[in-house]
């Protein structure tokens, strides 16, 4: 966007094929199917310890909780120490915080400053790994596959993706825990459908992240000249995806302003994209909500909101700085 023309960091979503799909088969094996059932019981463990430790009064959920446990599934899937789990939260921050919102004062030289402390912590431990034999974090796995080995002779290009990785792994399920919260308090006799049935967990997860919709759009560039109902788009036109837009499609969802946990077409919501760029942590993102709407049926009658839930400011990422909440333990 604004950042200077110089400081221009390539990531794997704005690519075409092959580069994006050699750099997104390098890393997606942390991600990937045999690698949640390692991620599981960790990531349970973490919901636990955080959940047996709230508060007796009132606290913000969006730091206690949802940043909490989004950032210690970073600090594992990177492989670093959960003591430095709040600097990956604060460069996703940094990362996608509009000039003047939320964090005071951030420019563009500042925000570069910043962002290179990132490369920097994370080039040390790039050439740490290199020479020892390959593991299953993000870093280990770009810096062993032979399509992404040299990524470090651009390091804008390493900075570019670590970049898309921690803020992917990071606000997106952050604010989708803490928009559980508020649509389950807004809705009780959802909370009660939801108490009486567990099993509708999995269900529940897929219809708060089509209703709160973590990202609002993406930009693309058509590659082609299209007629779509009746609009004219040419080749390099400029389009944007409203996710946020087609998770409420009256055509198709009949009643899209309604949070319902047992609507059946819930899992056909959009927010993880289509097609080459659907999102690559899906399973991670679902599994930790699972887990976490799991253990909270366990141990509390009811998370209520105490106060107005305070929005993000941004128009893409659709999510909470604060939804004060006090719990009331079974």
């Amino acid at each position: 966007g604004d950042a200077p023309e110089d400081f221009v960091t390539p990531m794997f979503i704005a690519q075409d094929p092959p580069v994006h799909d050699d750099q997104r088969k390098a890393a997606q094996p942390a991600v990937q199917r045999p690698q949640l059932a390692v991620l599981e019981p960790q990531i349970r463990a973490h919901v636990c310890d955080i959940l047996d430790n709230l508060p007796e009064g009132e606290f913000n959920w969006v730091d206690t909780v949802s940043r909490e446990l989004t950032s210690r599934m970073l600090a594992t899937l990177f492989d670093i120490p959960q003591d430095d789990r709040y600097k990956l939260t604060h460069w996703s921050d940094v990362a996608t915080t509009a000039e003047g919102a939320g964090i005071e004062g951030v420019d563009v030289e500042a925000r570069k400053a910043e962002l290179m402390e990132c490369l920097q912590y994370f080039a040390v431990l790039w050439a740490e790994r290199a020479v020892k034999p390959p593991q299953m974090d993000f870093v280990s796995l770009l810096a062993h596959n032979p399509h992404t080995k040299d990524m470090m002779r651009n390091p804008l290009e390493f900075l570019g993706n670590l970049t898309l990785l921690i803020v992917g792994g990071n606000d997106t399920t952050r604010n989708s825990i803490s928009s559980g919260v508020v649509q389950m308090d807004a809705n009780p006799a959802e909370w009660a459908k939801l108490k009486a049935d567990p099993s509708l967990v999995p269900n529940m997860v897929s219809e708060t992240i089509r209703f709160q919709t973590p990202l609002g759009h993406m930009r693309r560039t058509a590659t082609r000249d299209l007629d779509f109902k009746g609009h004219k788009i040419r080749k390099g036109d400029r389009v944007i995806m409203w996710y946020v837009s087609g998770n409420r499609d009256e055509t198709f969802w009949g009643d899209p302003d309604t949070y319902r946990i047992d609507r059946l077409e819930a899992r056909r919501h959009i927010s993880f994209g289509f097609g080459i760029h659907r999102c690559m942590g899906n399973r991670v993102a679902e599994m930790q909500l699972r887990i976490l709407w799991e253990e909270i049926l366990k141990r509390f009658d009811r998370v209520e909101v105490v106060g107005e839930p305070k929005r993000v400011a941004s128009n893409f990422v659709m999510g909470f700085d604060e939804v004060m909440t006090r719990v009331h333990r079974k």
